[in-house]
């Protein structure tokens, strides 16, 4: 399973607005809260923030292979999350380690095998878990984790060969004619599969990733791609240009970042917060993004 697939399970009916319900005012209002576990983990030992500083390195997960965020290079680890994971490490004052992690099919996979549980073989939980969607109706559901560090925004784009359109720059309704790349089972996939009831369906070229959905675009092969902007941007060659159209459809094509932590451990989710919180101000996120060639979207906090 893919990525895209798993990371956005909990805003999934709110993204594209095909028939879903609408919530209520307090989205926790219809859910009966869960009994809290007990002693579920392996590995409780060294997760509170004392003992953190005091044997001086904290363990992040962050998915492998998904640039520009987490991914190694020359055996170095290397992306946004991983320069974030270390400006937090930093502001505790220990060294940053890092397990990169496959997605699961569900966030909530994700959050047990890495956050508060482990998974069944092999592995271990981490002290903090990179790029994970917040969401109101589903933190709520997920009471073994704290969401906190929202250090960013996510959203849809599409990005384009520019000599082709030249004249107007394509939205939705022109992959009726023309091709467009989009990461298998991904939201952007599932939004034009289904736009205009399915009238876009055959234009629609679906690639493992988006690395290899972008290489189609560069190589002619499609004449746009769709997906989240960090993403489209990282990929830009000459001739392309991306941009954010209204997206007809969408209920939400903008989404907020952050980082989970074991509930166990509320000082590590002030502390992590905190440097966040100062990273945000003074600029050292969005410095982070620049230097990967991406636009930081601040995130609601």
């Amino acid at each position: 399973m893919r990525l895209a697939t798993c990371l956005i399970p909990a805003l999934a009916a709110g993204l594209i607005a095909l028939g879903a319900p609408v919530r209520a005012a307090d989205p926790c209002a219809d859910y009966v809260p869960q009994d809290r576990p007990q002693n579920v983990s392996r590995d409780i030992v060294g997760q509170e923030l004392d003992q953190i500083i005091e044997r001086g390195h904290m363990l992040f997960a962050v998915y492998e292979d998904y640039p520009p965020y987490s991914f190694e290079q020359a055996g170095q680890p290397r992306g946004v999350d991983v320069e974030i994971a270390r400006l937090i490490a930093a502001d505790l004052g220990v060294e940053a380690r890092f397990n990169f992690v496959a997605a699961a099919e569900k966030l909530e996979a994700d959050l047990r095998n890495n956050v508060w549980k482990g998974p069944i073989i092999g592995g271990r939980v981490s002290n903090v878990m990179m790029r994970v969607p917040y969401d109101s109706a589903f933190k709520c559901r997920v009471e073994q984790v704290v969401f906190t560090g929202q250090y960013a925004a996510e959203s849809v784009g599409i990005a384009f060969d520019a000599a082709v359109y030249a004249d107007e720059k394509p939205v939705p309704a022109y992959f009726r004619f023309d091709p467009v790349s989009v990461e298998n089972d991904s939201i952007s996939d599932f939004y034009l599969s289904g736009f205009a009831g399915g009238q876009l369906a055959g234009k629609v070229s679906r690639f493992d990733d988006m690395q290899a959905a972008m290489a189609a675009l560069a190589t002619g092969e499609v004449k746009a791609a769709m997906g989240p902007l960090g993403q489209l941007e990282y990929g830009l060659r000459p001739g392309l240009e991306v941009h954010q159209p209204p997206l007809a459809g969408f209920a939400v094509s903008r989404w907020t970042l952050g980082l989970a932590v074991n509930f166990r451990y509320r000082p590590l989710a002030y502390a992590v917060d905190d440097a966040v919180y100062a990273a945000l101000q003074d600029g050292r996120i969005a410095a982070i993004y620049a230097q990967y060639g991406l636009t930081h979207q601040p995130p609601e906090r």
